[in-house]
């Protein structure tokens, strides 16, 4: 029998008309429906052998292309969660060619899972990075020929990007509140030189020169993907010092156990810094708010937007534009050009009749009377 059901699921057990032998499953509890992909499986296999059609590439196929030519890249580990996620939604077997919009769209996640929290919902951001990996994939599969046309997947509308930052005083209240020593270094050198989360983690001792005060992100850990300088303040350089004296493969590291080497820190204690964050009276600020509270302190000092974006790894203009407001005035000069109300000169006069009417008292150079103007344009009248 080239179908039979295990543990409430149709498996199909055919050979191809080479005898190579195929068996997997159908993914359903109908046998109508398994019996379906039984047939069209087969008739696929038999086009492919005597009409030589190229045999459809699956889902686990493309995607392991993609990610592939992604190694080394600084979000290849968010691909790869992406694409394990598909995996499961979508099944490693589907071929590519049968995936649709809509299938794609609604295969989405909904709700994050941790073991200790609650589900939340996904955001509209979260979902277009899921699907940015997916078109990747698909591009990919269009690109060798794997797919005719890649189907159009929408973004979700994400809200404008919020710039979250915090005075000096309130800063180093919050440092001073988180109880953790190495999450204390690490937020202090963070609000000092606007490093990324990744980006500080994963700093070597290699990477650092405290006597030229500079500090190095190496391409594989930046976002953008470009190497750059880091010019560290006194504060940087304070914290950098101490914690270069007993590093052994990371400037941030856990401290060990009995026995064992200090581990790599892979990210922040959200927790600790959520209770510090309380602590000062601080809501909805996160650890990536404390980079823009460096950039916002930046562009209130007079620094040149150009110069942030080179300081911050943005990749372009524009993506520091966020912070343009809060620059101080070039325009403030110009402000004046057109004061009219505080401009007082001896022709002019404003005074208020015994009436409560505004009279415009008006000299006339000629030696007559002088003359007034009610609020009615058209009534002049003698001043006597």
């Amino acid at each position: 029998m080239s179908i039979r059901q295990r543990n409430g699921t149709w498996w199909l057990d055919i050979r191809t008309p080479g005898g190579q032998r195929i068996r997997r499953s159908t993914g359903t509890s109908s046998r109508r429906e398994a019996q379906e992909y039984h047939d069209r499986l087969k008739a696929e296999l038999w086009r492919q052998d005597k009409l030589g059609e190229a045999p459809d590439i699956v889902f686990d196929t493309a995607a392991l292309a993609m990610l592939e030519i992604s190694e080394g890249q600084s979000d290849y580990k968010a691909k790869a969660r992406h694409v394990m996620y598909w995996r499961e939604a979508l099944g490693g077997d589907t071929p590519i060619r049968s995936l649709t919009s809509g299938k794609i769209m609604n295969s989405l996640p909904t709700h994050t899972t941790h073991k200790h929290r609650k589900p939340t919902p996904v955001s509209a951001a979260t979902k277009n990075r899921y699907l940015s990996t997916m078109k990747r994939i698909l591009s990919l599969a269009a690109g060798r020929d794997w797919l005719s046309k890649a189907p159009k997947l929408e973004r979700f509308e994400e809200p404008s990007k919020r710039v979250r930052w915090e005075p000096r005083p309130v800063i180093q209240s919050l440092i001073r509140a988180i109880s953790i020593p190495w999450m204390q270094d690490v937020a202090l050198v963070a609000v000092a030189t606007g490093m990324r989360e990744d980006e500080l983690l994963g700093l070597l001792p290699a990477d650092v020169n405290l006597e030229n005060r500079t500090a190095w992100v190496r391409a594989e850990q930046a976002k953008s993907g470009c190497a750059r300088s880091i010019p560290l303040n006194g504060d940087a350089v304070a914290v950098l010092r101490r914690r270069l004296q007993g590093a052994v493969r990371y400037v941030f590291e856990r401290r060990p156990r009995k026995g064992d080497t200090p581990g790599r820190i892979t990210q922040i204690d959200s927790r600790c810094f959520k209770r510090a964050c309380s602590e000062v009276g601080l809501e909805d600020f996160r650890f990536h708010d404390l980079r823009h509270t460096w950039a916002s302190w930046h562009v209130q000092a007079g620094t040149p937007l150009l110069v942030v974006k080179e300081l911050g790894g943005w990749e372009t203009i524009e993506m520091v534009q966020k912070y343009a407001h809060l620059a101080p005035s070039h325009l403030e000069a110009h402000a004046n050009a057109v004061t009219f109300w505080a401009h007082h000169t001896p022709e002019t006069e404003i005074a208020t009749g015994q009436g409560g009417d505004k009279v415009l008292i008006q000299h006339d150079n000629s030696g007559g009377p002088p003359e007034s103007r009610t609020r009615h344009q058209r009534i002049m009248s003698p001043l006597l």
